[in-house]
């Protein structure tokens, strides 16, 4: 006797695009709320000028990498919804 307990019904393909571009879009999100909310903590006057420059460009970097997770995850999004052209 067989039980199906521990199976879980396959997800289509459309269905895992769809939930991996929400990952995407959340992570792309909470990256570009923690840098940017670390913009005036950088920007402070009471932090040296090669302090400010080193976290301008980690805070650059992020926010690129926010973009492109961003990107990706539209586009996933659209694909999974049938409107990519």
């Amino acid at each position: 006797m067989s039980t199906d307990l521990g199976e879980r019904p396959v997800a289509t393909s459309t269905e895992r695009h769809r939930h991996r571009s929400w990952l995407l879009l959340a992570a792309a999100g909470w990256n570009a709320y923690v840098w940017l909310t670390r913009l005036g903590l950088v920007l402070d006057g009471q932090n040296t000028g090669r302090f400010r420059i080193v976290h301008g460009i980690l805070i650059a970097v992020s926010l690129g990498f926010a973009a492109a997770l961003a990107v990706v995850g539209w586009r996933m999004r659209q694909e999974a919804r049938g409107d990519r052209r």
